[in-house]
């Protein structure tokens, strides 16, 4: 009978496996919108009051738009970046 661990179990457990990147995921895009909502609001409110005026509720809507944008922009450049590090290694090798 073959020993497992608990380390041992989660990367033999498909499932397990699965459950613990969805939770991981789950986590980074809480941070995201964390990080999303701590920066419009220091950016784009003045004075909290009962309702947002149309320019607050513009620059949120801009802030967000640009935040998406600018994250994405960085994941397409970091695959890029790990695609090329991974087809130089491959060339070195052959």
């Amino acid at each position: 009978m073959e020993a497992s661990s608990p380390a041992g179990l989660g990367a033999t457990d498909p499932q397990l496996q699965h459950f613990i990147e969805v939770e991981t995921q789950k986590q980074r895009f809480q941070q995201l919108v964390h990080q999303m909502t701590e920066l419009c609001w220091e950016k784009c409110m003045d004075k909290p009051g009962p309702k947002l005026d149309s320019r607050a509720e513009t620059c949120f809507v801009n802030c967000v738009e640009r935040f998406i944008d600018t994250s994405q922009f960085i994941l397409n450049r970091l695959e890029q970046t790990q695609k090329s590090k991974s087809a130089f290694s491959e060339s070195l090798s052959d």
